[in-house]
């Protein structure tokens, strides 16, 4: 199983939109999110920063990854939320989401 922890910011202006956008998830983003090997997805916010936490149980992140960037649904997901949000500069190109090191683990 890989672990994946990222992180991008989000105003406190656009707080409220973001926190109600996902109390009501589209069910076939939710589903596609399954589809790709994805559980214990979570996001937290605190003082103007998102922070997310998943498991990916899939064989092929990369391949699964671009599965869901592909699927309607979740285009159109990610086109109402991305303005919400402000990337971190020194994400890499290809993220839109800064992926972090893991450092510690505990098991």
């Amino acid at each position: 199983m890989k672990r994946v922890a990222s992180t991008i910011q989000l105003s406190k202006e656009n707080y409220e939109e973001y926190k109600k956008l996902h109390s009501e998830v589209w069910p076939e983003v939710l589903q596609m999110i399954k589809e790709c090997n994805i559980q214990n997805y979570s996001i937290y916010y605190s003082n103007g920063q998102l922070f997310s936490y998943f498991e990916y149980t899939g064989t092929d992140y990369q391949k699964d990854m671009e599965k869901m960037a592909q699927d309607s649904a979740t285009q159109k997901w990610w086109e109402i939320c991305k303005p919400l949000q402000t990337p971190y500069e020194t994400r890499k190109s290809e993220e839109w989401w800064l992926e972090m090191e893991e450092l510690f683990y505990l098991k």
